[in-house]
């Protein structure tokens, strides 16, 4: 997979600016280092029916038991009328289902299904191939040690609006 990834990415690479002027704002860099790894990404998950905001949505219910759908919206930074859609989504897919919250009724509460768990390892795997791809002359402490910045960075920067559909993939 690498390989065959490696092949996509080659007929598609435009050279990174050498211009360390350019290269000194971290805000240039994600933008520059962000492109790189969704458009692959995007491209991967693509061929198995996912989007990387779906891939988002399904990794995290992956990781839970089930979710109220308001939650999801408010964790994840999502427009809750883009939550409904991108749940209806998995759901149309198979890939989660909606249910009403045993301790509550009134609440919608979201749970990946098996089929959904299957998917998500498959994607969890793609997404992995581009990691290692883009991200390929770090070392594992390196990789580490970039993900609690990025971590560290999220957490202390100014809130954003809620991501919106409009906004694209």
């Amino acid at each position: 997979m690498i390989a065959a990834l490696h092949e996509v990415c080659q007929n598609q690479a435009v050279a990174p600016a050498s211009d360390d002027k350019v290269a000194e704002y971290a805000g240039q860099l994600f933008f520059r280092l962000w492109r790189a790894s969704h458009t692959r990404t995007a491209e991967s998950l693509n061929s198995i029916g996912l989007t990387p905001a779906l891939f988002g949505l399904l990794n995290v219910l992956g990781a839970r038991k089930g979710s109220i759908q308001q939650q999801l919206s408010s964790d994840m930074g999502i427009d809750p009328s883009a939550m409904v859609r991108l749940i209806d989504e998995l759901e149309n897919a198979g890939l989660a289902e909606r249910r009403h919250r045993p301790q509550d009724r009134r609440a919608w509460e979201v749970a990946i299904t098996p089929k959904g768990r299957r998917t998500l390892e498959r994607a969890r795997q793609l997404a992995a191939d581009v990691e290692d791809y883009v991200l390929g002359e770090l070392s594992t402490s390196e990789r580490l040690q970039l993900l609690t910045l990025l971590r560290r960075a999220l957490a202390s920067a100014p809130p954003q609006p809620a991501w919106r559909l409009e906004e694209g993939d």
